[in-house]
């Protein structure tokens, strides 16, 4: 306790933990994209609830923040912070706990790459996770099945 742990679960021998790996590996699946590069570096912090990420994103298009906001504020089960003040970004606890959504702030271009967008994601684990992601994956097929009908 009282620590940041800098691997999860076993190192494989491209020197990435067997956690990141499975990174890479699912984005790649859920985005039907087996060329979409996912570098990941998986840290535990010991907190009672809640996963957060640092993401960079690198995309094939030059973009505005205006554009990748209005995409966040129509994405279904997203929460767009616009807060400016770094101290009042979204956090697993103060946001997240106990709710669906998937946070995210912290928005900004990288200035290191043209095409480049940091952001800060956070999330109920227990909420947001496999069993959540499950019932509204069913929800969209019955949805689905509904209008094929």
């Amino acid at each position: 306790a009282f620590n940041v742990l800098p691997a999860i679960d076993s190192l494989q021998d491209n020197g990435y933990t067997r956690e990141e790996m499975k990174m890479h590996w699912e984005t790649q699946k859920i985005l039907e994209d087996d060329a979409l590069a996912v570098n990941a570096t998986a840290v535990r912090v010991p907190v009672f609830f809640g996963h957060a990420e640092a993401v960079h994103l690198e995309t094939r298009e030059p973009f505005t923040l205006a554009q990748i906001e209005t995409l966040l504020h129509a994405a279904e089960g997203v929460e767009l912070s616009t807060e400016t003040d770094p101290g009042l970004a979204p956090t697993p606890s103060a946001h997240a706990a106990g709710h669906d959504p998937v946070y995210v702030g912290r928005l900004r271009k990288d200035f290191s790459h043209e095409r480049g967008l940091n952001l800060w994601v956070v999330a109920d684990n227990v909420r947001k996770g496999a069993a959540l992601n499950a019932v509204q994956i069913l929800q969209g097929l019955e949805q689905r099945g509904a209008r094929q009908r």
